[in-house]
């Protein structure tokens, strides 16, 4: 007797943006047969941090060595310039730059070419009139050019991967929100009810698996507690606001603030995408709701959930002079336009046209910490993903395997 008989996959995975994906993915590839589903509570792929993103292929020069930032970043962004080609996917090597415009980041421009080297990525250091020969209308006191970097299509990266999974036998449901999870000894069993009201007939529906993989970004945390595991953090939103570049010509390709290394933000940038425009931002405010990607986007019940959180209120104590300025920056277009002057002179207020906002899934511990690595744990049955902002994803591919390795290891113990 088959020993699957009465379950409806092997494998769920809930969430299809570009990790959940990249995990079915790897799973039909490393153990074809292996039956999956995918559930994704919106009516399509990528709708939130993987579609609301600067379409950065990132290089992993700003992680720590040997973090699964770095390790997953260096590997994912080659393999995502390969995937893209293989595909036909819009995608371009830009190369960036990193640029200081006070003293007091030099230091911290050093230690990047430093920590670059540490993670095999080629950098060049570069004095003022050699940022010019690269960007022009850019002034700074020393950069760093990193070659690697480049900007895709994450959207059409995902869809690509829900269409090669379901080239290889696995299921990809839209608008199946998980409202219960039931896991036993024998596995897990969790009832779907409408996501955004187009996939009804997904609605109400029981799928039985072997195993469950919880990549639901926004809502990863939610749908933890939902299977009986403590996941020990909390997922707090910020948006980052973009603009978009009025005079494109100003800029060639990608340039970057020095980062402070206190923060997963990376400051306000200005990256040429794939269709020739350039957007400018982001910055990193608190959203009012998972999903908020306006102020006006008010979720009561997931605020008082972020404010109930230990942990807010210890980041908060922590970084308030942080986020009072990147709150300043929020509200008035002209604070924002004054932070991107330190990197191009040339712009002015009118330059910056209002684009589409991303909200980051940031998971928080309870001590007030900001994960600063991918945060991947296992319980009975069930493989979490708890934390894949950005440069998640560049690692997709990567990390999609480890996901898949972990779950699989689960299918190995029965």
């Amino acid at each position: 007797m088959d020993g699957r008989a009465g379950f409806d996959c092997d494998v769920l995975v809930i969430g299809g943006g570009i990790v959940g994906l990249s995990t079915a993915y790897a799973i039909t590839r490393a153990a074809p047969g292996t039956r999956v589903v995918v559930l994704e509570k919106e009516a399509g792929p990528a709708r939130h941090q993987t579609g609301h993103n600067s379409g950065v292929i990132h290089s992993g020069i700003y992680y720590r060595p040997g973090s699964l930032k770095a390790r997953y970043a260096v590997r994912g962004s080659a393999e995502m310039v390969k995937f893209c080609a293989e595909y036909g996917i819009a995608h371009e090597v830009t190369g960036k730059l990193i640029v200081a415009t006070r003293r007091d980041e030099l230091p911290r421009l050093h230690a990047l070419v430093q920590r670059g080297r540490e993670n095999g990525i080629p950098v060049r250091e570069l004095g003022p009139a050699q940022i010019m020969e690269y960007e022009p209308q850019v002034r700074g006191l020393a950069a760093i050019h990193v070659g690697t970097t480049g900007v895709c299509d994450f959207t059409a990266v995902a869809e690509q991967l829900a269409e090669s999974v379901r080239a290889a036998g696995a299921e990809v449901r839209y608008g199946a929100e998980v409202t219960v999870v039931d896991r036993r000894a024998w596995g897990v069993a969790v009832r779907t009810g409408t996501g955004d009201g187009t996939g009804a007939g997904n609605a109400g529906a029981v799928v039985r698996a072997r195993a469950l993989v919880n990549c639901a970004g926004l809502q990863c945390d939610r749908v933890a507690r939902l299977t009986g595991d403590d996941p020990g953090m909390r997922i707090v939103p910020f948006r980052g606001e973009y603009f978009e570049l009025a005079r494109p010509g100003l800029v060639r390709g990608l340039v970057y603030p020095v980062p402070d290394p206190a923060f997963p933000f990376l400051g306000v940038h200005l990256t040429r995408s794939v269709d020739g425009g350039v957007h400018v931002g982001p910055n990193a405010v608190p959203a009012l709701a998972r999903e908020g990607y306006r102020w006006s986007d008010v979720r009561p019940g997931e605020l008082a959930g972020t404010l109930g959180w230990p942990g807010s209120w210890r980041t908060a104590r922590k970084h308030w002079r942080y986020g009072a300025g990147e709150l300043h920056r929020s509200l008035s277009k002209r604070a924002f336009a004054t932070a991107v002057r330190r990197l191009l002179p040339a712009v002015t207020d009118a330059d910056l046209r209002p684009a589409a906002a991303g909200v980051r899934a940031q998971a928080v511990l309870r001590d007030g910490t900001l994960a600063d690595d991918f945060l991947i744990r296992r319980g009975a049955r069930t493989v979490h993903v708890l934390n894949a902002p950005s440069p998640a994803a560049t690692a997709a591919l990567p990390i999609g395997r480890e996901v898949a390795a972990r779950v699989l290891e689960v299918l190995a113990e029965r």
